[in-house]
């Protein structure tokens, strides 16, 4: 086959319009080693232009996330600031307060600056999830070990119920059950009881955790999982349970509320069809 110049021509002419970022439309039906090649470059820029979008929203997300962190900072950095100085002056008793008060500060901080990066990288789609075979015993486990003080504190009984066994990401999703029972936990009154219960029907197997507090009003459960809205607490930030929709989601899960006087029950649905 002998191709002509003005082929050749036309072909190095529009791929210098894809370097500069014009989407060109290279398919050839026709057969030939020419019309192969115009194929391939057409399926590699493709591939190009889909790679650079999907860095750029990581970067958009990345961004995001950097403002989120300086916006959300910029209190507990305030107070920590105050504290510092006024410690010079203050009587012994006093020194000793600032200085747990200004670690509690730095552990949230800590807590708020690690979740929004975790929450950035779901977002982004950076993090690959994988699929373990375990039980609700061992996820309730991994995800209460790291609020035993915060349970021991408040006195509160967690009870385990149901054997469900789930194929999901274990450490993720305990990371999102984690933020589920802490929410029970600082809505649920001193010496009250956390249950978790798990189960399956038709559609789905589920995790769900039912705390003993005052419940919620509609207008609350809108608002649950939206960044820095959602938190009820004096102490909460508004992440921890957008963070656990993102991870359910993201296993094509997800989390439903429900609330009675009696209390609210966060339930964690695993798809048959994930």
């Amino acid at each position: 086959m002998i191709l002509s110049e003005k082929e050749i021509a036309e072909l190095s002419e529009n791929i210098r319009k894809i370097i500069d970022g014009q989407k060109i439309d290279l398919r050839d039906n026709r057969e030939g080693k020419f019309s192969m090649l115009k194929n391939d470059i057409h399926t590699l820029a493709n591939r190009l232009t889909e790679q650079a979008d999907n860095s750029e929203r990581e970067k958009e997300a990345l961004r995001q996330t950097l403002a989120d962190i300086s916006h959300q900072i910029k209190t507990p950095l305030t107070s920590i600031s105050i504290m510092v100085d006024l410690l010079a002056d203050a009587p012994f008793d006093k020194q000793a307060e600032f200085i747990a008060n200004i670690k509690t500060v730095l552990s949230r901080t800590e807590w708020l600056v690690s979740s929004l990066l975790k929450l950035a990288k779901l977002e982004s789609g950076s993090v690959v999830f994988s699929r373990n075979k375990t039980t609700v015993e061992e996820l309730s486990e991994l995800a209460l070990k790291p609020l035993q003080i915060l349970l021991d504190l408040k006195n509160q009984e967690v009870e385990i119920n149901g054997g469900t066994a789930f194929i999901c990401d274990t450490r993720w999703t305990s990371e999102a059950l984690t933020n589920i029972i802490k929410n029970a936990s600082e809505y649920s009154p001193v010496g009250g009881r956390i249950i978790i219960g798990s189960g399956e029907n038709p559609i789905c197997k589920w995790l769900s955790v039912t705390d003993s507090g005052k419940g919620l009003q509609k207008e609350e459960i809108a608002t649950l999982f939206r960044r820095f809205e959602g938190s009820r607490s004096e102490y909460g930030i508004g992440i921890g349970l957008p963070l656990s929709l993102a991870i359910m989601r993201r296993q094509n899960g997800d989390i439903e509320v429900e609330s009675t006087p009696e209390g609210a029950k966060f339930t964690l649905k695993f798809y048959f069809n994930s």
